[in-house]
């Protein structure tokens, strides 16, 4: 099975690889044009997912591909507001999913990585 890498980071990872048939998305964060995205869960959540569905698209593939997700949130108690934009992105069929509350490396409220399935 080969490796094959997509976009650039200034941070060592690649934002997406697909490797055979699954297209692995690095943990996204809520950063617009190299500025972490104003506002709460919501406004934070929303960013994530639109940067999530730009790096499956270097890979050649959509939000329908996804097959499993994990998100970190900074605080539990936003879940509920965030279950409501995650649902928009994923109405039908929505991937597997695990949510975990967590410290992140950043001044951020979530971040969110995926893995995609999409033959070759």
């Amino acid at each position: 099975m080969s490796k094959q890498c997509f976009g650039t980071s200034h941070v060592p990872l690649s934002p997406a690889v697909r490797a055979g048939d699954f297209v692995y998305i690095s943990g996204q964060v809520p950063v617009s044009d190299g500025t972490i995205v104003q506002g709460g869960i919501v406004e934070q959540t929303e960013q994530v997912l639109v940067n999530v569905r730009e790096a499956l698209k270097l890979a050649g593939c959509a939000m329908d591909d996804v097959v499993k997700t994990t998100v970190w949130l900074e605080d539990a108690r936003d879940f509920g507001a965030f279950n409501k934009v995650y649902a928009r992105h994923f109405p039908k069929n929505p991937p597997a999913r695990t949510t975990v509350e967590s410290r992140l490396m950043i001044d951020i409220k979530i971040e969110v990585e995926a893995v995609a399935y999409k033959p070759v």
